[in-house]
């Protein structure tokens, strides 16, 4: 991760804490082309509403970095622009409970109530609370052997109970910038920016397909620890290595492709560590021949 981005998540974080984010939203970064005003205009009220302005802000600050870039044109900034919010927008329970409050607020004749259940793994819950508090409490949790078992949690709207509830869980946006899981969340974007910037500049061929990893990654529970551990999987095996000048892999863009078509719903990523595996072989056994 780049210092910039350390120094504005830290800054942004800080702000919300000490009640120092203001209302003033941010304006759209200098020289945004028109074509992707919409799409970044979008993403900074969700950003809004999901955690505040000083939030949106570090998505403008992020997105700023390649604006004018060499080799992004418009349609590419409009992905970034378009995936980096939907990452930023990261589902949790904080932001269940928001979207469910937010159906009290719909248009007429919308239903009085409803009730949704969610699974999440216990770890997940206490991930989003405070790491102060959350990195005590999933010790413990390791210790009892439950890190991994998992909870229903009701999300309703049919009850002032419901309701009231659902308030406390959404007001703990507060909180959320200094969860354990906002901290994994700024890592992976911070690195998925990286690689992009890198991609631009070793394989700018590549640089569209490894914006689309981002769409690799959503939900929360098994799905999106499924979809997180794909995606370092993919990126330490091909991108990385190739960036590095460690892997002669010509066509990044392609074998991307090929390692994606391998993801399953496992575990233990079997199919996909093999696609992996055999990309890298076909790369090592055409460098020998072409010393031959």
């Amino acid at each position: 991760m780049s210092d910039r981005g350390i120094l504005s998540s830290l800054r942004y974080l800080f702000a919300d804490f000490i009640g120092d984010d203001d209302d003033e939203p941010p304006f759209l970064p200098e020289g945004l082309p028109e074509p992707v005003m919409a799409v970044a205009s979008e993403a900074i009220h969700l950003l809004i509403d999901y955690q505040g302005p000083g939030y949106a802000r570090l998505y403008v600050d992020r997105l700023r970095r390649f604006i004018g870039k060499r080799g992004v044109d418009d349609v590419m900034l409009g992905e970034i622009a378009r995936l980096m919010a939907m990452r930023m927008s990261y589902q949790d329970p904080i932001r269940i409970a928001q979207l469910k409050l937010a159906e009290l607020h719909g248009p007429p004749g919308a239903s009085a109530g409803s009730v949704e259940v969610k699974k999440f793994r216990l770890e997940e819950l206490i991930g989003a609370l405070p790491a102060v508090i959350a990195e005590y409490l999933l010790d413990a949790l390791e210790w009892v052997g439950w890190t991994h078992k998992r909870v229903s949690i009701r999300f309703s709207t049919a009850s002032r109970f419901g309701i009231r509830r659902l308030k406390i869980e959404a007001g703990l946006r507060r909180w959320r910038l200094l969860s354990v899981r906002y901290a994994k969340e700024r890592v992976w974007v911070e690195r998925w920016l990286h690689m992009i910037d890198r991609s631009l500049t070793k394989q700018p061929q590549a640089a569209p397909t490894i914006i689309q990893t981002a769409t690799m990654i959503e939900g929360y529970g098994d799905v999106y620890r499924q979809g997180m551990a794909d995606w370092n999987a993919i990126i330490d095996g091909l991108a990385k290595p190739t960036f590095d000048g460690v892997l002669a892999l010509s066509d990044l863009a392609g074998a991307i492709a090929e390692a994606r078509a391998a993801v399953s719903p496992d575990p233990r990523q079997t199919a996909l560590k093999r696609k992996i595996a055999e990309i890298r072989a076909r790369v090592s056994a055409g460098a020998d021949t072409a010393v031959r």
